[in-house]
């Protein structure tokens, strides 16, 4: 123990609001400080020769005077008493904060095109345009970020374009359904949606 904790120690053995464990602590520590054995006497004794001084040799405006020099204490304010009372509300309200505000970040941040699915072997890019082109069949869920989906032959699942656009040809056909996604609300709940959608099936 160092000597600036045992200080604080001492004052909390005094008025007697140590721990069984910390007030061995400190008579371990005090058994090996001379400084703060004898930091210990005296504050004995000062406590000791004010509590054998009568009460009627005081000073009569001296516990008034005591008081006021004495720092006011802080009121908490009201939201963290609603936090102490309801932690668990805190909590989750403190992750959809969090949440929301990487989600907006990345939607902000996110601007180059990207594309996500599990057949990119058969799509075509060209600048910011994802093509399907025809006669292929992508296979699984094609999902396009910042750009335009062109499809001109078949999507064997999902498209989602996120802040793009989409164009089907007459010969597409899309097997799952076709979803756009223009504003960052959108964008966090189908992120959001996803992440769950993954959780339950673990993968």
């Amino acid at each position: 123990m160092k000597c600036n904790n045992a200080v604080a120690y001492i004052h909390d053995y005094l008025d007697g609001e140590l721990s069984r464990e910390q007030v061995k602590e400190l008579r371990s520590h005090l058994t090996e400080c001379a400084a703060c054995q004898g930091h210990l006497e005296a504050l004995e004794r000062t406590d000791a020769l004010v509590r054998a001084m009568p009460a009627a040799s005081a000073p009569a405006h001296m516990t008034e005077s005591i008081m006021k020099s004495l720092p006011k204490s802080r009121r908490p304010a009201a939201w963290t008493s609603w936090v102490r009372r309801h932690p668990a509300a805190s909590a989750a309200a403190m992750f959809l904060v969090v949440m929301l505000s990487s989600f907006v970040t990345m939607w902000n941040q996110d601007q180059e095109l990207s594309i996500a699915g599990p057949d990119l072997e058969h799509v075509v890019v060209e600048g910011n345009k994802v093509i399907v082109p025809a006669g292929q069949t992508f296979s699984g869920d094609l999902t396009v970020s910042n750009g335009v989906a062109q499809v001109l032959g078949d999507v064997d699942g999902n498209l989602t374009v996120i802040d793009g656009s989409v164009n089907l040809a007459s010969t597409a056909h899309i097997a799952g359904k076709v979803q756009t996604i223009d504003r960052a609300v959108d964008w966090m709940w189908y992120k959001v949606s996803s992440w769950f959608g993954k959780l339950a099936y673990g993968s």
